[in-house]
């Protein structure tokens, strides 16, 4: 079970610096840019703490 938890973590770290990136590649004003990656961050870390069983 444990590593199954570990692997979750990972893809979930791994798809949230993915759309980060792809968020900073749009061509979006700088600050519509800093609101998207606060979303996807906020996003990222609920479902991390959804992995850590916390919610």
């Amino acid at each position: 079970m444990g590593a199954s938890v570990l692997i979750g973590i990972l893809i979930t770290f791994l798809v949230v610096i993915l759309v980060l990136y792809l968020v900073q590649r749009l061509p979006l004003e700088a600050r519509a840019r800093q609101i998207a990656q606060i979303i996807v961050i906020i996003i990222g870390i609920i479902s991390l703490l959804k992995y850590l069983a916390v919610f």
